[in-house]
């Protein structure tokens, strides 16, 4: 079982980002946490979490480090006893926000993991992408996350945003292994409707080449590839279990939970979901549905696909492309070899 858990609250909303997330409500933070933990107590009950049940935790935005961890309390406190006792336990956190002390306290509560938003350490190309903080930030927040005693940590970097050259993604990539992480997100920019970039949809570059070349220099460090945008030498057991389709709760406005072939959406307006935190919309999934995203799920991550969830046909297409050497096969897994173009291969598996 998994738990993701939504802040929605930002500093400045960049202008990549269609997440759903306010830079307008922090007077309601307070209101808010009271309302997820409600939420959390029904969502609980309705997916039967026993002790020691919860895997991982997922804390993500928005911004985390805009909440205090005063505010998280209540919430470690209700899942102190139905965390396993090895769980992977992540934060979401902005260099300008994630002061030292707010990293202590969480820490204190728990948390064993850290993802920094840094998308980059060039301060032109921050600027651009409406991200607040500087390069010197991202440093010193890394840092000291590695003081307070955080041993896994995690940045992100954004790459095929306009004037991206090799040259500045291999700075930022080589500034990234100087910092004290294990683990890298390096996502293609993308243009999503309603944000800022949607206007001026020409910032996003159209250069493939940069996808390998990152991705080369990444793992040129050490780094496995383990999932289209994830490099590390510890893997993060949250996402591979998104990827495995395992059941997860999501709490907060615009959150996203799963059971079974049921998705639960919670309400996206903050004040709302304070007034209504059950206000939950269902989406029933069909068998195709489920497959589908197995599929997509599995080739493009070291998961892979199962041989028994196929049927014949695509039985023969799966291993048509073995034979042309595309996926490769252990056991009764196909796995794919190039996550860059594993949506074409799924598209062809399907028929």
């Amino acid at each position: 079982m998994l738990l993701y858990i939504h802040i929605p609250y930002c500093d400045s909303k960049c202008h990549y980002c269609s997440f759903n997330s306010y830079v307008d409500k922090f007077d309601t933070r307070k209101s808010y946490m009271f309302a997820l933990e409600k939420q959390l107590r029904y969502e609980l009950e309705l997916f039967q979490v026993t002790k020691q049940s919860i895997e991982t935790v997922f804390i993500g935005g928005g911004t985390p480090s805009t909440i205090t961890p005063s505010l998280y309390k209540p919430i470690f406190d209700l899942l102190q006893p139905l965390l396993k006792k090895d769980a992977e336990i992540t934060t979401e956190a902005n260099p300008n926000s994630a002061t030292k002390k707010w990293l202590q306290g969480m820490f204190n509560l728990g948390i064993n993991r850290v993802s920094f938003g840094v998308q980059s350490f060039n301060r032109t190309k921050l600027k651009e992408l409406n991200r607040v903080h500087s390069p010197q930030n991202a440093i010193q927040a890394i840092n000291d996350a590695k003081e307070v005693g955080f041993k896994n940590l995690s940045l992100d970097l954004i790459y095929n945003y306009q004037g991206d050259t090799k040259e500045l993604l291999k700075s930022d990539i080589d500034q990234a292994f100087k910092l004290p992480i294990n683990h890298i997100s390096a996502y293609e920019l993308t243009i999503e409707g309603g944000t800022k970039f949607a206007q001026t949809p020409t910032v996003r570059q159209e250069d493939d080449e940069l996808a390998f070349f990152v991705a080369d220099e990444i793992t040129k460090q050490g780094f496995s590839h383990y999932e289209i945008s994830n490099f590390g030498t510890y893997q993060s057991r949250h996402n591979k279990g998104y990827w495995e389709l395992k059941e997860y709760m999501g709490v907060g406005a615009g959150a996203v939970g799963f059971r079974k072939n049921i998705r639960y959406y919670p309400t996206t307006d903050i004040d709302i979901y304070i007034k209504e935190p059950l206000n939950i919309h269902e989406e029933h999934l069909t068998e195709e549905e489920l497959l589908t995203e197995k599929l997509f799920l599995g080739l493009r991550s070291t998961i892979g696909i199962k041989e028994d969830i196929l049927d014949e046909l695509m039985k023969q297409r799966a291993d048509f492309l073995v034979e042309k050497e595309k996926l490769t096969k252990d056991k009764n897994i196909y796995k794919n070899k190039n996550y860059f173009i594993s949506d074409e291969l799924v598209l062809y598996i399907l028929g």
